[in-house]
Parts: structure tokens; sequence; C-alpha cells
């Protein structure tokens, strides 16, 4: 079973406000957890493509060396709650799949993505995973698609249990994402089952606040966060460094 993956990344640093720090700390702290969400993705066996949605150039650039296909994020192309002629969410990759409702940046960069993944891959199935995953592992990623393939819709709830952290359909089963908070309650009300996966595990870890960091630091995180926290522990460092993230390059699209 080949799946294809789409991660909406923000990238600026206006990114993990309540992370707290400086702007530019935490934002070199979100590239990190994008740039390791990717390399997972990227070494999971069932993952045929990647697809990134990004308005930041520069960390585009450091993802699609990790093998990802980056797709720009164009502010004001419609999106989830722009209405079509019926009446209906024009934005959304399945038109009439949802009805309009206040626009919303996050769920359009993930339709935009999800519409590029359609036309891309049609034959295989699809995800949608947050891009603030330090601690995901490509078992994580391996053990959730083969879960969700036994279901039409399928979701991973956040450790806290009321977000989401990836959302999967079948291919050719209408996905309509709503991310943001009380996800996982309109995530299961559109017909996405719960995947019974443990709290510990990487996929389920999302990073938002410090507390989130520190236990995710204690987990052990991917290479690129954690040369961060390599460089926090540093004499004369401050608890985020100004470091920049390393990138692991695979030099190669990420196709298999």
């Amino acid at each position: 079973m080949s799946w294809v993956v789409v991660v909406p990344v923000k990238g600026n640093p206006g990114a993990k406000t309540r992370l707290g720090g400086p702007g530019r700390d935490r934002a070199r702290l979100a590239d990190a957890f994008a740039l390791d969400t990717v390399a997972a993705l990227a070494a999971a066996a069932p993952v045929l493509a990647v697809f990134v949605v990004t308005g930041d150039s520069v960390l585009g650039a450091d993802l699609a060396r990790l093998g990802a296909r980056v797709v720009p994020e164009v502010r004001g192309a419609p999106g989830p709650g722009t209405a079509g002629p019926d009446g209906t969410d024009a934005g959304h990759p399945f038109a009439g799949s949802r009805p309009a409702g206040p626009a919303d940046p996050l769920n359009a960069a993930i339709d935009v993505g999800l519409a590029e993944a359609a036309a891309e891959c049609p034959a295989a199935h699809r995800a949608v995973i947050t891009g603030d995953l330090p601690a995901l592992t490509a078992d994580d990623v391996e053990r959730t698609l083969a879960l969700a393939a036994h279901h039409e819709r399928s979701m991973v709830p956040d450790a806290d249990e009321t977000g989401t952290t990836m959302l999967l359909a079948l291919a050719g089963v209408p996905i309509s994402p709503h991310f943001g908070p009380g996800s996982r309650a309109a995530h299961e009300a559109a017909g996405h089952v719960p995947l019974a996966l443990p709290a510990r595990s990487g996929i389920r870890r999302d990073v938002d606040t410090p507390a989130d960091l520190d236990l995710v630091e204690r987990l052990g995180a991917g290479p690129h966060t954690s040369a961060l926290f390599a460089a926090a522990s540093a004499p004369h460092h401050a608890r985020f460094p100004l470091a920049a993230p390393l990138v692991t390059s695979t030099d190669r699209p990420l196709e298999k």
C-alpha cells in the first residue's frame, strides 16, 4: 500500500508562539521540528511522496533536500471556507464535500497540498500530518499506516486527546481537514476513526509548549532538534540556541 503525506509548515518567526522566547529562536526550533518530521516520513517504506506546503522558500529548499516535494503556499488563494457558486467550499479538492465557513490559512494550505498530491499520485492513499513532531520515527509512521489501512478514514489524536496530529483516508475517499482547536471531535464527526497508538509514541507528541518540548527532549528527538538541544546545553547559550539546524540531505526526490 502506497501513501502520500501532506505536511503544512508555517516556517516564519510567527511560528510556535506558545513556546515563548525570541521569535528568531522559536522559528529555528519550528524549522528543526519540520525537518525531523519530514525525515521520518521519507524513511518510512509505505510513503511514496511527501508534499510540504510552505511559504518559506529557504526552509522549503532544506525540506526538498530531504526528498520532499515543496508546494508553495499562496496567500489569498481559495481555501476552506471560500464559498463557490453552489454555496459549498470552492477551495477544497473535493468540491461540495464541506460547507463554506470562515477562511482558515492552515486548512487552506492543507487543501492545496491534498490537491497537488491527488493530481500527482491519484491511486495513492492520502494522509495529512502536522509538521511539529520532532520525536517522530519511521517505525511510528509505518505502524500508523498499517493500522490506517483497515479504515476508510482514520486519525491520530494528539497526546492531550483533543487535537489531531495525523489525518488519513484511503484512495478515492474524500478527506476534509479541520485542524485547529477541538480538531479531534471535528474529525471524528467526519467519520475518521481514532487509531490505537500509545500516548508516548512520537506521532502523538506535537510540540506547542515548553512542557511539550521538555518531554520530547526526554523521549528522544530527531537529529535536527537534537542538534539544537545540544547547542542549548553548551556554556553561554540560552535555552533556545541561535545556531541554525543541521540539514541531513538525501539529495534525491522522495519516490519509492
